[in-house]
């Protein structure tokens, strides 16, 4: 059984809405993309790497697919581009049709916690999260998350999208949910690189 690993920029305040660049998420009139972009240090492409092995998959949502699609299969070779054109890509979406642009894509059938349930079950890689907010949000109160990796960069926006809600993953103010930090480090820019395991289940304060 594969694991599912979510990588994600955050801000201090854990907003996690269009780090790359100036148009890649505008919802709900966010006015602050692209804040990512100046922290890029090589160290951080080396911890993306470290999950990009010869047994990984990507899983992603719409969002974040199409934009991939539209982006990457038009950039020069690199061992990124390379890694990501080659992989099996799975794609949870209720809005999408096959045949998917883009090499190696299957569209998952159905609910996405549900598909992204029994993928798990069948296939026995890993699957690789990068960005796709609404869907992460989706599998987090099912405990379909197994790690998360967080690139915390040194700012704090006060609006967009978060990656958690303020009562936590999806669960009532009530409850706690205590990761377990497996790996830590920094960028000299400032980016704090840290890698949690998530339980299984859910503490009761």
């Amino acid at each position: 059984m594969g694991k599912v690993i979510v990588i994600e920029h955050l801000t201090l305040d854990g907003v996690m809405q269009s780090p790359g660049h100036a148009d890649e998420d505008p919802r709900d009139g966010f006015q602050h993309g692209g804040w990512a972009s100046k922290n890029q240090d090589p160290v951080m492409q080396q911890v993306m790497g470290a999950h990009m092995t010869d047994s990984w998959s990507l899983l992603a949502g719409r969002t974040t697919y199409q934009r991939f699609a539209d982006f990457w299969p038009k950039q020069p070779p690199n061992p990124f581009t390379d890694a990501l054109n080659r992989v099996q890509k799975y794609v949870a979406s209720t809005t999408l049709t096959e045949p998917l642009p883009w090499q190696n894509s299957t569209l998952l059938d159905g609910d996405a916690t549900d598909a992204v349930t029994k993928l798990k079950e069948d296939v026995a890689e890993n699957l690789v999260v990068f960005g796709s907010g609404v869907l992460v949000r989706t599998l987090l109160p099912r405990h379909l998350v197994d790690e998360l990796v967080l690139f915390v960069h040194p700012l704090v926006l006060g609006a967009g999208r978060r990656l958690f809600p303020d009562t936590g993953p999806g669960l009532p103010a009530s409850r706690l949910t205590a990761f377990r930090l497996t790996a830590c480090s920094a960028t000299t820019g400032g980016v704090i690189m840290a890698e949690f395991e998530l339980p299984a289940q859910i503490d009761t304060l």
